[in-house]
């Protein structure tokens, strides 16, 4: 028996969930997104452009990298007879989004700061782009911790919210895009050139920010934190630069009363408990949110399939 299309989706987004809980990503040069990191490292240089063009280059380039990335992603979905899309689907929807990647990444940085506060230094160094070399050890708890609920969107949410609407095209197109914007969307010398890619990624994860946003407030109103949650989210949801990554990081301040502060630029919370205080209430905050979207998003795609059939559509 040939299961309908939501029940792959399900299926496949259940399994990859089970892939990366077990697995996690494999530190390979082989992995789909190191291999179109290297790809944009090639063009991404705006000492290759004059600033005149450089705007129109990084529209155009975007583009290409989205197909080129995105491409195969779509043949095999639709080539692949059901049974093979179900075995290998899973793997390839894992290359989209990191989750086990994510919690580790921050508890190392919370384990390397029992080696020393310079050991913290270097290792946060690898989830942020401002400049570590003067953080004391709270600052480098909030750099670790914000990473980790910035990405609950761009990392986890987006990539499985286009999954669902769009299949493994969806997610793969977020990813390239998500990418890009990591490399180029920048304040810099990168700017024109990464000006599509900041704006596109803005445009993508602008849904699934406030979805995370609501799930959250879901989990703190569990917890009885729902007011300080919508407190903090209300006074300090626009503080940080751009427009999602502030709004989640206000939520998760607020429901689990610490403080994030990015010196000189902003600062996020009352800061009621430390960060080694609310480190774990983080971490399960952003497990819960991840269970949540999923058994939300598919009970949605069941229901409209209902429907969908009840109705003849």
């Amino acid at each position: 028996m040939v299961p309908s299309a939501i029940a792959l989706v399900a299926l496949v987004l259940f399994a990859a969930l089970l892939v990366d809980r077990l697995i996690g990503d494999p530190h390979s040069a082989w992995h789909p997104v190191a291999l179109i990191g290297r790809f944009i490292g090639l063009w991404g240089k705006p000492g290759y452009y004059s600033p005149k063009i450089q705007r129109f280059t990084g529209v155009a380039l975007w583009l290409v990298t989205v197909v080129l990335f995105a491409l195969p992603f779509y043949c095999f979905a639709a080539l692949a007879p059901w049974y093979l899309y179900l075995v290998i689907a899973p793997f390839l929807l894992k290359c989209c989004f990191a989750w086990r990647s994510l919690e580790e990444h921050t508890l190392a940085v919370v384990a390397a700061l029992k080696e020393g506060v310079g050991t913290g230094r270097e290792k946060v160094k690898m989830l942020v782009s401002r400049s570590t070399a003067s953080l004391d050890r709270d600052h480098i708890l909030s750099a670790g911790y914000e990473s980790m609920t910035e990405n609950l969107t761009d990392s986890i949410i987006s990539p499985l919210f286009y999954f669902c609407l769009f299949g493994l095209t969806g997610a793969a197109v977020f990813r390239a895009a998500n990418t890009m914007d990591a490399m180029l969307g920048y304040r810099d010398e990168r700017e024109r050139l990464g000006w599509c890619a900041a704006r596109m990624d803005d445009i993508f994860n602008y849904i699934p920010a406030r979805i995370t946003v609501l799930l959250l407030l879901l989990h703190f109103l569990q917890r009885r934190r729902l007011s300080p949650a919508l407190r903090i989210l209300r006074r300090d949801g626009r503080k940080r630069p751009g427009f999602n990554g502030g709004i989640v990081m206000a939520a998760m301040a607020g429901g689990v009363g610490i403080r994030f502060e990015k010196p000189g630029v902003y600062t996020i919370g009352d800061g009621e408990r430390t960060l080694d205080e609310g480190g774990a209430d983080i971490l399960e905050a952003t497990r819960m949110v991840i269970v949540m979207f999923v058994l939300i998003a598919v009970g949605t795609l069941f229901l409209l399939g209902s429907l969908i059939n009840s109705t003849g559509i």
